[in-house]
């Protein structure tokens, strides 16, 4: 379906953060490859937690939700043996389950978004499974992906980070399992460092043990360990709130956004940081983002790579800003949903917005006055363009239409509701 986005001058309310979805698919995975019950507090429901959930559950974990928890009992170092795996539309979940699933003898994983996860290469996570002794089918890197393993070898392992820092989590999910001790050592520029870290917590607080450099370069990871069954909590999402508090940025405003920890590991945390640098009225404090605004910014420059997720929030922010703005280190932008430079940018020009791409950088002509909006633009099948394309929307001077708005849900399902509840005027329309 598509979403009507009207020209909405003010925003007023709060709101609970989201569960965070990263957290909640490595929790969920995890738990499933510990011996035990594990439970995990406040769990996130999108696509792709969904996702995870499914593929767990095919794999040989049991799962049993209520409104406040799941509890979970994992199959350990012994998945199940299935056939295919449907990830939908989840990147992380499947290069996170290609590398688990290198401990199975025969599993396919099949291509049913041959427009948005179908075109995405995953060569480097590949080449690093065949170092390990596991025979990967591939359609030139991409999907449908067979992984015939049953018996993966530690040992040297190396991977680039050039890409996507997926790959080395998923090695780092797997290789605690093996037999023998493995030394992951990355090759080239590891983006979204950040993201690491959060895979790092997440096997510490499952008693996985792994010894690394600050630099995230060089990875010692003992064989034979065992995920502990244990208790996780999961933190509010700054990758969805960051569309949102993006928006009252560019409005005028009074909101509020709840669970949003001070000290969290997301890179996505810095759009706090950001509206502040674009002079934006707000405080953080115990967990409670508000925001007051005049709907009037300045123009910055930022280093995207560690909030990867927030950068096409923190650029309709700047659409609005008084002056040029940059986003640079952001090439790996390229290789998700879609390419989230050219394709994003090209839906903004549509719109109204002065923009420019490099091969690694945003570069956006701030228009204080707003843009002219009254055109219909594609989201590109992508949750984080259907968020930032409709903050844009909220400060263009006609509607924006946003094609296929519903594929918000891979992230954010409640994301229009959300707005709508903060004073958006938002529609769905059939296409």
């Amino acid at each position: 379906m598509d979403i009507l986005v009207r020209p909405t001058p003010e925003l007023k309310g709060e709101i609970q953060a989201l569960s965070s979805k990263n957290y909640t698919t490595r929790y969920l995975l995890a738990a499933a490859l510990a011996e035990g019950t594990s439970t995990i507090f406040y769990p996130a429901h999108s696509e792709d937690s969904d996702a995870m959930r499914r593929c767990i559950s095919d794999l040989g974990a049991t799962l049993d939700e209520d409104e406040e928890k799941i509890v979970i009992t994992g199959f350990g170092a012994h998945p199940r043996d299935v056939k295919e795996l449907n990830v939908g539309n989840a990147g992380a979940v499947l290069r996170f389950l290609m590398a688990v699933t290198a401990l199975s003898p025969d599993v396919t994983f099949v291509n049913t978004y041959p427009d948005s996860l179908g075109k995405r290469p995953h060569d480097d996570l590949i080449d690093a499974l065949q170092q390990l002794g596991v025979h990967v089918e591939h359609e030139q890197g991409r999907l449908p992906i067979r992984i015939q393993g049953g018996s993966p070898k530690g040992g040297h392992i190396q991977v680039s980070g050039e890409v996507s820092s997926q790959y080395l989590s998923a090695l780092l999910f797997l290789t605690p399992l093996l037999q023998e001790d493995s030394h992951i050592e990355v090759l080239g520029d590891l983006k979204s460092k950040v993201v690491v870290g959060q895979t790092l917590e997440v096997l510490k607080q499952a008693g996985i043990h792994i010894e690394f450099q600050d630099d995230y370069v060089h990875f010692h990871v003992q064989g034979r360990q065992a995920y502990q069954p244990t208790t996780y909590t999961v933190q509010g999402d700054y990758p969805g709130s960051a569309a949102i508090l993006a928006a009252a940025a560019v409005t005028r405003s009074d909101v509020t956004v709840h669970r949003l920890e001070e000290q969290s590991k997301q890179g996505e945390r810095a759009i706090v940081d950001v509206l502040r640098m674009m002079e934006v009225p707000l405080t953080h404090d115990k967990g409670i983002v508000r925001i007051q605004s005049q709907g009037k910014l300045k123009a910055i420059e930022f280093d995207g790579d560690a909030a990867t997720d927030a950068v096409l929030a923190m650029v309709a922010a700047a659409v609005f800003a008084e002056g040029t703005s940059r986003f640079y280190n952001v090439e790996n932008l390229r290789y998700k949903e879609c390419d989230r430079i050219t394709d994003y940018l090209n839906e903004l020009k549509k719109a109204g917005a002065h923009v420019e791409e490099r091969q690694a950088e945003i570069i956006v002509h701030g228009r204080p006055e707003g843009v002219e909006g009254g055109v219909e633009i594609n989201a590109h099948y992508d949750h984080r363009v259907i968020m930032a394309l409709t903050i844009v929307g909220l400060g263009a001077k006609q509607p924006l239409r946003i094609r296929d708005a519903h594929h918000v849900a891979k992230s954010y399902p409640q994301f229009f509701e959300h707005m709508t509840a903060l004073g958006a005027l938002v529609e769905w329309v059939q296409e």
